[in-house]
């Protein structure tokens, strides 16, 4: 594929709001989970929460779209200047050129559960006050988003779990080649609910400790919630020098079983296989894989089988979920954000939470992070059902 430029970005996550919040958290190896306190919740779990996200009001105009989900799409658009930023891309290439790419797995779910607790005890009627296309829907926030940016291009909702929100990069990269649009905004959006918590606690996938990628005593994930959005565009002389770009997608799906991955590896080794292939790089080119990793027994031992055989244990990897907990829809670009933090600032993100390797998977799997030059950096996301995608992202002039 041809490069595209990731000209600015942006993540909220439980570590804090913003590129800068995360760059520190990565440095110092700080965790933001926390033990689950989320609305009625009781779990013995642990949960990454997104500070303030309730504090957010929607414009009035857009008093349609109000709920958790979208009012933390609106609280990671006004960080870091981002959705300034878009609104000179609109300006520059106008709003039809510019499209918006949004990953997400529930979406405004919680609004419908709150509403389900006030249903017509003769009917079992909802409230006339839940606008299911307003929150519930998928497209929700990608509705929401447009509006909100002015954005009048292709608006494309991907809600694929837990690799929705890496394969819009995808999406986002074929419309641009197509000669469709000229810059997408590309991102994910996932917040707590009730379906998430309790979902993943009666598969038995929830942790009562902090996650514990890749650790030998790893007994599932840590149920988080986030906000990251990217500008991708063509290269051009208005970018940095030297940026951060997209070079390489690659999308699979092993379909082996709706809740465990192929349990060799075969679906995440095909996708980091084609985005390899689609970058135009051997293996030997990358210097840091940002794993999947969510600290369940079957995900760690699956992906580090397919990443040794492709890989062999020489390149540095680690997962980054044991600090941001596991944001599911929005995974696939908060840690897409992170390798692009990795590569500006030159640091091998460690991997908070893990203690003691699993001896049975050969990776050099990095515990503390250090600092290193990066160049080129792999993005992992493995999403129920098999559905696969793995990011290239590298530092061009």
């Amino acid at each position: 594929m041809s490069p595209l430029v990731l000209s600015t970005y942006t993540l909220s996550t439980c570590l804090g709001r913003g590129v800068r919040d995360h760059v520190q958290a990565l440095r110092t190896g700080r965790s933001g989970l926390k033990p689950c306190d989320f609305e009625t919740v009781h779990l013995p779990t642990w949960i990454a929460e997104v500070e303030d996200v309730d504090a957010i009001a929607l414009p009035p105009h857009l008093a349609e779209y109000d709920c958790r989900n979208n009012r933390l799409a609106l609280l990671g658009l006004e960080t870091d200047g981002f959705a300034d930023r878009v609104r000179d891309a609109v300006q520059r290439h106008g709003a039809q050129r510019v499209g918006v790419f949004i990953g997400t797995s529930t979406s405004g779910i919680l609004e419908t559960e709150l509403a389900y607790r006030q249903r017509d005890d003769a009917t079992g009627a909802l409230p006339q006050s839940l606008s299911y296309r307003g929150s519930h829907c998928p497209f929700s926030v990608t509705d929401f988003a447009r509006h909100y940016l002015g954005i009048e291009g292709p608006a494309l909702t991907v809600s694929t779990a837990c690799s929705s929100s890496a394969k819009v990069f995808a999406a986002a990269a074929r419309q641009i080649a197509l000669g469709l649009i000229d810059v997408a905004v590309v991102g994910g959006v996932d917040s707590l609910c009730l379906t998430t918590l309790y979902g993943f606690s009666s598969l038995q996938l929830t942790s009562g400790q902090p996650a514990r990628p890749y650790d030998q005593n790893r007994d599932g994930i840590s149920v988080g919630e986030g906000a990251a959005f990217a500008l991708l565009e063509r290269p051009g002389s208005d970018h940095p020098s030297i940026a951060v770009h997209l070079l390489g997608v690659g999308e699979s799906s092993d379909a082996h079983h709706m809740s465990a991955p192929h349990p060799e590896g075969l679906g995440a080794l095909l996708a980091m296989q084609a985005a390899l292939r689609s970058a135009g790089l051997a293996p030997q080119a990358i210097d840091y894989i940002n794993l999947h990793g969510t600290a369940t027994y079957a995900n760690d031992a699956a992906e580090g089988k397919a990443v040794a055989q492709l890989f062999g244990g020489a390149v540095p990897c680690s997962s980054t979920k044991g600090a941001t907990g596991h944001t599911l829809g929005a995974a696939g670009a908060v840690e897409a954000l992170i390798c692009a933090l990795a590569l500006e600032h030159g640091w091998l993100p460690g991997s908070p939470g893990t203690r003691m390797l699993d001896p049975a998977i050969a990776l050099d799997y990095r515990i503390e992070g250090s600092a290193a030059p990066l160049v080129h950096a792999l993005s992992n996301s493995f999403g129920f059902g098999g559905s696969n995608c793995a990011l290239v992202l590298g530092l061009r002039s």
